[in-house]
């Protein structure tokens, strides 16, 4: 797209940004580019730059060139999960002996991915709140390479000022990275505020449908873009064509379906803060919530996600997960259908016994766009 073009709103971006008309029938839709390998022009004579699918594909082209428009990157590189776009970020910046600072407040998948993985590679890591200046320094070291943070964070939607967090890093000669899944691009833009990279679970609300897992990264400078890309192609873990139109498709729906969500949350927040069975309920829309202030100067909306803890410990608030009937079971998020679930059972498991261990008293709900009447009459019910 032109740098005009590139100059359009949100919604206009996830419609058009990297898609525009096959030149050669004028589908409207990118097609799904299911091929391998692609016939050269003579010895070295790649066509538009492409000779094999895990190197480029038109599809997941774009795809990246979409993802880099609506965070405002100079790169966007799509993957096959969230976290192989973690791991090849990682393994890009980092190296045996260097050191990372990582939330107190995260994805499990992630921690486990430090703790298990990368700690076996000869990387240390400290964990801090990120929500603390102050902590963040204390845990800074010579060799600190990154601080990673989830703003809001998983599952206690925790809020972190990035501009502040971006000075910190900076001062220290360390990238910021930022984890953008549970905002979106849509509520919420890192790169604008500082970040160096942002990373994405695209099975989430980008892709929105709960059909495809996917995962992203979104470089601010395009040297860290093209290092970044190099190893996309080296380890090989990119997101199939069919996988990037998915997701290409969730996309142009995006900001009406955040709209919708963040809305429905609002009231579902509002519901279980005035309900006599829960003592906390975790969501930055909420006056009250600690980042509340912060959260609203970053973010256009305030997301789908609530966390609350219930009365009576473990067994009640496994109890409430068990009698949901609109609310399904599952596991993951940012679906146009809404879920619950027991983090520390399930999606946080991997936490337990560590800094990042979450209160046994918590549920997670990943709020739909369903009717708001019925979500709500549905909490109640579980709730008794």
């Amino acid at each position: 797209m032109t740098e005009h073009q590139f100059s359009h709103g949100f919604e206009t971006l996830a419609i058009h940004a990297g898609q525009e008309a096959d030149p050669r029938t004028g589908a409207v839709v990118t097609p799904i580019y299911q091929v391998s390998t692609y016939k050269q022009d003579g010895v070295g004579g790649l066509r538009e730059g492409y000779e094999y699918s895990r190197s480029a594909n038109p599809t997941r082209t774009a795809l990246e060139e979409c993802l880099a428009a609506l965070e405002g990157g100079a790169r966007g590189l799509a993957f096959a999960s969230g976290l192989a776009a973690e791991d090849t970020l990682l393994r890009t910046i980092l190296k045996p002996g260097d050191h990372i600072v990582i939330p107190n407040d995260a994805y499990g998948g992630t921690f486990r991915l430090f703790a298990k993985v990368l700690t076996r590679w000869g990387v240390e890591f400290s964990v801090a709140n990120t929500q603390d200046l102050a902590d963040v320094r204390a845990q800074l070291r010579p060799n600190t390479r990154a601080v990673w943070v989830e703003t809001p964070s998983n599952p206690l939607l925790g809020i972190t000022d990035l501009t502040a967090l971006a000075e910190v890093a900076h001062a220290a000669g360390a990238l910021l990275v930022v984890d953008n899944t549970f905002a979106s691009p849509y509520l919420q833009q890192p790169i604008a505020l500082g970040a160096d990279a942002v990373v994405h679970s695209t099975t989430k609300y980008m892709g929105g449908h709960s059909d495809v897992v996917g995962g992203a990264l979104v470089l601010a400078e395009a040297g860290l873009g093209e290092e970044v890309a190099y190893h996309q192609n080296a380890m090989g873990a990119v997101s199939g064509p069919f996988d990037a139109w998915l997701v290409m498709r969730g996309i142009k729906t995006l900001g009406v379906r955040m709209d919708r969500h963040s809305a429905n949350a609002e009231k579902v927040a509002e519901l279980l803060a005035g309900h006599p069975k829960v003592h906390q309920v975790l969501y930055p829309g909420l006056p009250e919530h600690a980042g509340h202030d912060i959260a609203a100067k970053q973010m256009k909306a305030f997301g789908g996600m609530v966390s609350f803890r219930v009365n009576g410990g473990e067994e009640a608030a496994v109890e409430v997960c068990n009698r949901t009937e609109l609310f399904t079971l599952g596991e993951s998020l940012g679906g146009v259908e809404s879920l619950i679930e027991h983090p520390g059972r399930m999606t946080h498991a991997s936490v337990a016994g560590s800094a990042l261990e979450v209160p046994a008293d918590l549920v997670r709900v990943s709020v739909g766009i369903e009717s708001i009447d019925d979500l709500l009459a549905d909490l109640r019910q579980a709730l008794g």
